[in-house]
């Protein structure tokens, strides 16, 4: 069975996955980044925090700056509750600003959106659905994060001329179409490196659904 991951998991019927989606290669912009100097991760305090101190080592400042604010992680994900994957879509969250790829009210996101995950340094560890691109994963798995991260370009925008972020790349909001199309809206870039590629809302939607798979319901119907 499927259900939606972002934290929330509703309950929806089976889905059969027969193609991968085709989406655009991965840019070389984004190829895997270096592993940080092994005397960088040994704490010389002349490197960056990220290199020199683990995701629990960091202060609460650190850890806000060293999201990228790509939005990936914001988009609705189904999960295949009988084989374990987890599918990406280009549908957002209620509340992501889907130009500034930031969430609208980011202090009351629990409230408003009790499915939210907060990360934490130990849950970095077992979320399957993180992109590979993301800052948390990555020092996680003790690596570097790429150019475009605003730590390291010095400018937020950076993310967005690189092509990592959602912007320009979200179809719809989660409450702008009824779930049982949410399958529909299954695509692969948001799981890959790269840049990704832009669409049109007027016009078709990216390959990448579930051919054959059947109508999900909602929870408890």
């Amino acid at each position: 069975m499927v259900g939606m991951a972002r934290g929330r998991f509703m309950d929806l019927q089976t889905l059969k996955r027969s193609a991968t989606p085709s989406d655009r290669p991965a840019s070389a912009a984004a190829r895997s980044p270096r592993k940080p100097a092994e005397q960088a991760r040994r704490g010389d305090p002349a490197a960056p925090f990220w290199q020199r101190k683990s995701l629990a080592q960091m202060s609460r400042k650190e850890w806000e700056s060293l999201c990228d604010g790509c939005g990936r992680c914001c988009l609705v994900k189904l999960e295949d509750e009988d084989t374990g994957a987890i599918h990406f879509t280009d549908i957002a969250c209620r509340l992501l600003e889907t130009q500034t790829c930031r969430c609208s009210d980011y202090a009351n996101r629990a409230q408003r959106v009790p499915d939210c995950v907060r990360l934490t340094p130990r849950r970095v560890q077992t979320i399957p659905w993180l992109p590979p691109t993301c800052a948390y994963r990555l020092v996680a798995e003790e690596k570097d994060l790429y150019d475009w991260h605003p730590l390291i370009s010095g400018t937020p925008s950076s993310v967005h001329e690189a092509g990592i972020s959602v912007r320009d790349r979200v179809a719809c909001g989660e409450d702008d179409l009824p779930i049982e199309n949410y399958v529909d809206r299954i695509v692969a870039w948001p799981a890959r490196n790269g840049a990704a590629p832009k669409i049109s809302k007027a016009g078709p939607h990216e390959p990448g659904g579930a051919p054959g798979a059947k109508s999900p319901r909602r929870p408890g119907s």
